[in-house]
């Protein structure tokens, strides 16, 4: 008879994202997700399979959240105006928490850049290929723009995003709104 969860399991994700997101894969170990969340190494087995099935939970946690985030940008009317507002909901979140981590995602995307596995390359160029659509339907809003001027705004706008993301972890509130404008007035 299997024992029942002595846990929350997504209190215990929610544990190891934030440990995760802090600290990158490779440096966290299954020691520190023990003492973080609180449970021992079988309940991490037994729940999640093994360290990357956990850090996949996790991944997948934090984007449900950014995904709110996205959908307002994405049902937004004002084109580049609601990419900039996208900006600094992007930032807000973590400065009011006084979260010096960046884009969990983001920090993903460089961490496994030259890595081998697939599943999480594969998640992170679904999800930067989506946001980059997004920003490009955004970018059309205005008539003025031909499709290759649209294009190389969006790849600017998305390299920005990763900037800003960086930013995000050692730059003063002032810096990181002063990036933001200076983006958006070189647009």
């Amino acid at each position: 008879m299997a024992r029942k969860k002595q846990y929350n399991e997504a209190e215990v994700v929610e544990k190891a994202m934030n440990l995760f997101w802090k600290k990158g894969y490779e440096t966290t170990s299954m020691l520190m997700l023990e003492k973080e969340m609180g449970i021992n190494k079988f309940s991490i087995y037994s729940s999640f399979g093994n360290k990357h099935g956990l850090f996949l939970e996790s991944l997948k946690l934090y984007k449900s959240r950014v995904n709110i985030t996205l959908n307002k940008l994405k049902k937004g009317t004002k084109g580049v105006e609601d990419i900039k507002d996208f900006f600094y909901d992007s930032i807000n979140s973590n400065l009011k928490s006084g979260n010096k981590n960046g884009c969990f995602v983001t920090n993903t995307y460089n961490e496994f850049s030259n890595n081998e596995d697939e599943i999480i390359k594969n998640q992170m160029n679904d999800f930067m290929n989506n946001l980059k659509e997004i920003i490009i339907e955004k970018l059309k809003i205005d008539s003025n723009k031909d499709e290759a001027t649209i294009l190389k705004q969006a790849n600017y706008l998305l390299l920005a995003k990763h900037g800003l993301a960086a930013a995000s972890r050692v730059n003063t509130k002032k810096e990181i709104e002063d990036y933001i404008e200076m983006i958006f007035k070189n647009l």
